[in-house]
């Protein structure tokens, strides 16, 4: 008997549900979206109510067939893709292929992949929710007009060539990036100097112990004099005491946003990373739907947590508590991000542990007392000649009389956040308490810009302007980078200079001291070229860059989901005067060019220009008009055409130079794409991160080559042939005869015996020659051993070895014995089309062909007017 077909858009998905249906339905997957909109001609008829067109993606033509072919001998279909509206999407368009009626057609949804859910959804079925489904044709095609009007203006303005794009969320995401590096380009550091003082006192135990208190600021050096002075020879009494209750709150459950935020100050996890545990985490059935902007949690959640807490911590530590989500547009029904099970911590994923870990906390927490608190507060008078002074000290103390929700979690905090009171224990006070001073310091204190983003400081500020939806962020913000806008990066902090003033034992004194400013880890900051982009776009497209532009957008399409409005109406309201501009930029706009004159090299005369070029930011002496050609040096990764000075681009066109020579060959000193090096013969030494190359004399580049050298000497050989070692990205490794061996764990790296090493390489050879079966290296075609069989290599392209008649796998002595033609024709079948001529090179043919016929008739046009 015919089972009914149950689809999904994850094989992981797939797995996880079948085991819970009891053998009632036959679960597959679709992977993901299997239509898009067509390339050509945008795939919108824009002439007719901005009616897509969709085409069967090439990769998915062969799940496909096999899902139209599972569909028609299967009882009944069935639809249980993601419960978003990408999801929507997803079984609209399994659908429209199938031939299915989206009315008529049962889907299901769930929050969670577990039994009891799987089971009631099963009981519950829908149909297709269109609005919905319009909802996301609408974003879909409101960002492919985007992307694909202001995309060509880009080439052509800016770099001739199609390596740049927009993106109505992502050119808004950059215009974030840009403006906080302008904002810190211009932002000029004021000082001040903050008083703070060290009393001595009988602590809690009987002995004598210190304390801190805080001071006032004194705008310059000749102030803070003038106070130390004051507090020469002057008494401090206590004047008041305040003890009062306090309480911290646990923070609500995850969301989207929130977990990509706090995996990314916490783990480290990148947006993306986080999304792509966390749909693992969810597939494999440990956490509910992890795209949701609710805060809520079920019956059945609150249950489970409490019972969690009970049995972990005790009563004392539980509290039943319901948050309400913030986000007007988010459905209650919908749950946070939680544990299936939250009895359960550890979990069988050991990639997912860390995320689940920190998704279990934050949901323990969410259900658990408040912590309870006491902050004493104490101000301290300053007698001087019995009179008081108006300037006053006022210590902090906090004590924690219970935990409550601490014991398990709190929350991270981004750069720009409020660091917390002083949280020390002061000792027992009383008004009036004579205290005995140890010192007065007023620091200089210098005043900081805004600082840059970090990934999640990003998310943070893109979803409180109701940009995007936390469900496109981590592609947003993999596409910025891609595409060379952004680069997330850590940068070396710079060493300033500041002062103490130190009043002890009525003496002041004035100690100079150093501190590292500017240390960024893991921050986005903007390229040149995401700069220059940017200013073009917000220049010739305010509306579309405009934050509160692209929040009205986003609530539009909230509108739609809900069914109020018209998603066509929606598009045509937009693409109307969009589209004028767009076609008056492309005819008026000039072309940009991101020059940013420097001054005049002293040495030529002529002027110093700091621009993008073809291969990236570079500053070059002269110009095209000149009679000798200009010369050209390009940026070192931490400089930018906005902020380079004249001396510094200068500097650019001093590398490389040379050296003395050294035992026979001269010493050089250059710049290239992996950073500063010293050159000796045809070796290549790494000048160290940090280290000036101008500043590198013969002496030290001695000692970077006599370091490589050593690095470089061969520590072995095998066969008469040297063997060298190093590391590399994917560890420790040996090089023999242009092979390269990765060296294990097991061994130790650092004392290699000559044993070892002919082990090492004897089994890398024999792997190698084992390796392929059949090679066609003009074809790009092999046939290779692996791990689970031989398969054959077609290019990029892994294909199983199958018996075309019998569906049987290929052994390798059969494989052996395969022609070229016989694998081509696996490799066909696995891959449509896979040797069909390209279509691409078809049509530059014909247009190149068009081109040429064009311009012979001008040439005749233009004899007859003769």
């Amino acid at each position: 008997m015919a089972k009914k077909l149950l689809i999904v858009e994850s094989p992981a998905k797939a797995k996880t549900i079948e085991k819970y249906l009891d053998g009632a339905f036959e679960v597959m997957s679709s992977y993901g979206h299997i239509r898009d909109l067509e390339k050509e001609g945008m795939g919108i008829n824009i002439e007719n109510n901005f009616s897509p067109s969709y085409i069967i993606s090439a990769d998915k033509t062969r799940v496909v067939n096999e899902l139209k072919s599972k569909a028609k001998k299967s009882e009944e279909v069935w639809l249980a893709t993601d419960e978003d509206r990408e999801g929507e999407a997803i079984s609209w368009h399994l659908c429209e292929v199938l031939g299915l009626d989206p009315k008529t057609t049962k889907r299901i949804v769930f929050h969670e992949i577990t039994k009891n859910a799987i089971k009631k959804a099963i009981e519950a079925p829908r149909t297709v929710d269109m609005d919905l489904v319009d909802a996301q044709q609408a974003r879909r095609v409101m960002d492919r007009l985007v992307g694909f009007e202001i995309s060509p203006i880009l080439w052509r303005k800016l770099s001739g060539t199609k390596a740049l794009s927009a993106g109505r969320v992502q050119s808004v995401a950059v215009k974030l990036i840009v403006e906080r590096e302008q904002e810190i380009n211009q932002f000029v550091a004021e000082s001040a100097f903050k008083a703070d003082a060290v009393f001595s006192t009988l602590g809690h135990n009987g002995k004598t112990t210190t304390f801190k208190a805080d001071g006032e600021k004194y705008k310059d050096e000749k102030s803070a004099h003038a106070f130390l002075e004051k507090c020469k020879g002057a008494d401090f009494k206590v004047s008041d005491i305040n003890v009062r209750p306090g309480k911290r709150t646990p923070s609500p459950p995850f969301t989207t946003s929130t977990l990509q935020q706090e995996a990314s100050r916490k783990l480290g996890f990148s947006v993306s990373r986080t999304m792509r545990v966390a749909q693992d985490l969810y597939e494999n059935g440990y956490i509910t739907y992890m795209r949701t902007d609710s805060v809520n949690l079920s019956e059945t959640a609150l249950e489970n947590a409490q019972k969690a807490i009970m049995q972990l911590h005790g009563e004392q530590y539980h509290q039943r508590r319901k948050f309400k989500t913030k986000n007007e547009s988010a459905q209650e029904a919908h749950e946070a991000i939680r544990p299936t099970d939250m009895l359960v911590q550890q979990i069988d994923n050991k990639d997912g542990q860390k995320l689940y870990n920190l998704i279990w906390k934050r949901t323990i927490a969410s259900q658990m007392a408040d912590a309870q608190l006491e902050k004493t507060t104490a101000t301290i008078d300053i007698l001087s000649n019995g009179k008081k002074l108006d300037a006053q000290f006022v210590a902090n103390g906090e004590v924690i009389k219970f935990d409550g929700f601490l014991k398990v979690y709190f929350e991270g905090k981004d750069d720009d956040a409020n660091e917390d009171e002083n949280s020390d224990i002061l000792p027992p006070l009383t008004v009036g308490q004579s205290l005995p001073l140890i010192e007065i310091t007023a620091t200089q204190r210098f005043t900081k810009p805004s600082p840059r983003y970090t990934e999640a400081s990003l998310v943070k500020k893109l979803e409180e302007l109701g940009i995007g939806r936390p469900s496109t962020y981590a592609p947003t913000i993999s596409t910025i980078q891609q595409r060379g806008y952004v680069e997330r990066k850590d940068r070396e902090g710079k060493e300033r200079k500041y002062q103490i003033l130190q009043l002890k034992a009525d003496k002041i004194q004035t100690i100079q001291s150093v501190e590292t400013v500017g240390v960024e880890k893991a921050k986005m900051f903007p390229t040149d070229l995401g700069m220059v982009v940017t200013d073009f776009l917000s220049q010739h497209f305010d509306k579309v860059m405009d934050y509160g532009f692209t929040a009205k957008i986003e609530d539009e399409f909230d509108q739609i989901a809900n069914g109020k409005i018209v998603w066509n109406k929606v598009i045509k309201n937009f693409y109307e005067p969009f589209h004028q501009q767009v076609e008056d930029t492309m005819e008026n706009a000039e072309r940009v060019k991101g020059d940013r004159e420097l001054g005049i090299d002293p040495q030529s005369g002529k002027p110093v220009i700091a621009r993008l070029g073809r291969f990236g930011p570079m500053v070059q002496i002269g110009t095209s008009e000149d009679e000798e050609a200009p010369k050209f040096a390009s940026l070192k990764p931490n400089q930018s055409i906005t902020t380079i000075t004249l001396q510094e681009a200068l500097d650019l066109f001093k590398l490389p130079f040379d050296l003395e020579a050294y035992k026979g060959h001269v010493l050089t000193v250059g710049a290239g794409r992996f950073g500063p090096y010293v050159k000796w013969n045809d070796v290549f030494a790494s000048i160290p991160k940090g280290e000036d190359p101008l500043q590198v004399d013969f002496k030290r580049a001695v000692e970077i080559l006599e370091e490589k050298l050593k690095a470089d000497a061969p520590i072995a050989t095998y066969q008469g042939k040297p063997v060298t070692k190093g590391k590399g990205r994917f560890g420790p490794f040996l090089k023999w005869n242009d092979i390269y061996i990765n060296v294990p764990v097991r061994y130790n790296f650092d004392a290699l015996k000559q044993a070892e090493i002919e082990e090492l390489i004897s089994t890398k050879v024999e792997k190698e020659a084992n390796r392929y079966i059949q090679n066609w290296e003009a074809e790009k075609i092999s046939i290779q051993n692996g791990r689970w069989g031989p398969f054959i290599k077609f290019g990029k392209e892994n294909v199983k070895l199958i018996d075309s008649e019998s569906g049987k796998k290929i052994d390798a002595n059969e494989a052996a014995a395969l022609t070229l033609d016989e694998v081509k024709k696996i490799i066909e079948k696995a891959l449509p089309d896979a040797f069909a001529p390209k279509k691409t090179s078809t049509k530059k043919a014909a247009t190149a062909k068009k081109t040429a016929t064009k311009k012979v008739s001008t040439k005749k046009t233009s004899a007859r007017k003769k």
